[in-house]
């Protein structure tokens, strides 16, 4: 492979990511993206800042215990203190202390940040960045990087002195020097201005790249800096980060690999990238942006008729990449917009006789017509395989509802001294008919919805055991007509995990409780011809 090809990848997820709003990932979550990020094959791997807090100090002393193929774990500091030495900082020895493959120190390159924010002479900081490299160097024996902080600000402002303190770190023995655009305001022609003085001013100078997001140009502003010649490049995961966020990984990883032509993980890496950008979403329990580049769930998805048409005689037509070249896949969606390309292309594996144009026609303008009322099928699949069965003769329902009731039970007030008032556990009656077999069963729940789903279940139970398998996961109330207010439709979408899988249904009506058992009858008439249609299968196999 030719070395001038490859890019290092430096992921400080677990560190700078970890300053981002609402993140906070526990010890046994670090963990677990390490080994993550250690299967698809990033180089480096920033696990926190030893000493400034318990988490990070035991992440290190566990990563002692661990052998990674890929990975080398970075620990992160700053330079030394300005009244004491290099051997006498506390941070610097805890740096050592946390004995990991790789050490990365930052230090100010802007004279803005050491006239207020060090209270320093520029003498001084120089002489900080130098002693702290050489001694970490020296110390631990193995590489150290640099990173110039807030360096493209103080290229702005002083030029030569942002360029002096990468020559300190570079005496000081930085095996790399990452320039930092910490505020992340910097324009792309910015970066490579920068880039081409410090590679002019020592060329033999290593450069990484490290920028936030603030201007909305992170990925822009580093691939600009690899086409000036850094070789490595830090970011996050999915961007995560401070303010607005670090550089996307997974987008420009993507974008350089397939777009520039470099290697950034080794051969087959890259099909792992929507896995680890799903995989740190989940650890912050958020979905994530549908549209994230690459990754992002609605990143293929296709819901235009003509779009659809294009895609299925020539996926080029409206994707600029293969969805399973980033471990992702296509999704054609199901909506009013839709043509009857959409429908052929989603079912026509499964429902053959969809190619005939007049079966796909009527399918499509029932789903026009029940969008106009309300309904949405883009994440409906339930819902939408149903309505297609019904129109090619194959829906042959399990059970046939009969009726529901809903009890609220009287409220009983607590006998404390705040007279606090305690509702009582909704109670709901459901009727189906089964095997000609009337079946009335009454549940308890947490809700009038969990009270239904209770009883539906109860009712089906001894026909139907695998109904055990199937659970709610999600449940979504929107009012569609607000104009209308108390008399305005609500759609209910339920979301369910049958047997390894997860389906979506809906339900539209001017009454919430209604809307939402029309979703859960549909629910468990998807689940149960599912589960039906496999058995007749694996009988005839």
């Amino acid at each position: 492979m030719n070395a001038d090809r490859m890019i290092e990848i430096y992921d400080t997820t677990l560190r700078d990511g970890n300053q981002g709003e609402g993140v906070n990932l526990s010890l046994s979550d670090k963990l677990q993206i390490a080994d993550l990020l250690d299967q698809l094959g990033v180089s480096y791997l920033e696990g926190g800042w030893p000493g400034s807090n318990p988490k990070d100090n035991d992440f290190f002393l566990a990563c002692q215990d661990r052998t990674f193929e890929h990975l080398k774990i970075s620990a992160f500091g700053s330079t030394h203190r300005a009244d004491c030495l290099p051997e006498d900082d506390t941070f610097l020895q805890m740096l050592v202390s946390a004995q990991s493959d790789v050490t990365c120190i930052f230090g100010k390159s802007w004279d803005l940040h050491v006239d207020q924010a060090l209270r320093i002479s520029a003498d001084r900081n120089l002489e900080m960045i130098e002693g702290s490299v050489r001694y970490l160097k020296e110390a631990t024996g193995k590489p150290v990087f640099y990173d110039a902080e807030h360096f493209f600000d103080g290229f702005k402002s002083d030029a030569g002195y942002a360029l002096a303190t990468l020559e300190m770190a570079i005496q000081g023995g930085a095996d790399r020097v990452i320039l930092c655009d910490t505020n992340g305001g910097a324009l792309p022609h910015e970066i490579d201005a920068a880039i081409t003085a410090a590679k002019s001013h020592l060329p033999s100078l290593v450069l990484g790249i490290h920028v936030h997001n603030d201007g909305g140009l992170a990925v822009a502003n580093t691939l600009r800096a690899v086409e000036a010649g850094v070789k490595q490049i830090q970011g996050t995961i999915n961007g995560i980060g401070e303010r607005c966020g670090n550089v996307d990984l997974t987008t420009v990883i993507a974008n350089l690999e397939l777009k520039y032509g470099y290697h950034c993980l080794p051969q087959g890496g890259l099909e792992g990238l929507t896995q680890i950008s799903k995989a740190v979403w989940e650890a912050l329990a958020q979905d994530g942006p549908l549209g994230q580049p690459y990754v992002g769930t609605s990143a293929f998805a296709h819901k235009g008729g003509v779009h659809v048409s294009a895609v299925q005689r020539n996926p080029e037509t409206y994707e600029h990449v293969a969805p399973e070249q980033v471990g992702n896949s296509r999704k054609i969606l199901i909506s009013e917009l839709s043509g009857g390309s959409n429908v052929r292309a989603k079912l026509s594996n499964r429902y053959p006789e969809l190619e005939g144009k007049s079966s796909a026609q009527a399918i499509l303008e029932d789903i026009q017509n029940k969008e106009h009322q309300g309904y949405s099928f883009e994440n409906a699949d339930g819902s939408f395989d149903l309505l297609v069965r019904r129109h090619l003769g194959h829906f042959q329902p399990c059970f046939e509802p009969i009726y529901y009731r809903i009890y609220s039970p009287i409220n009983e007030t607590a006998s404390d001294q705040n007279d606090v008032t305690i509702a009582g556990a909704i109670e709901a009656s459901v009727k189906v008919q089964v095997n000609q077999k009337e079946n009335l069963c009454a549940a308890e729940g947490n809700g009038p919805v969990d009270a239904l789903n209770q009883a539906l279940r109860m009712t089906l139970i001894e026909a139907y055991p695998e109904v055990k398998e199937l659970h709610l996961t999600d449940y979504t109330v929107r009012v569609i007509n607000s104009t209308e207010e108390t008399a305005a439709k609500v759609r209910v979408y339920l979301e369910h995990r049958f047997q390894g899988s997860t389906f979506g249904t809906v339900g539209v009506n001017v009454d919430v409780i209604k809307a939402s058992w029309n979703a859960l009858i549909e629910a468990y008439h998807y689940a149960l011809m599912q589960h039906r249609d496999f058995q007749i299968e694996r009988s005839v196999d």
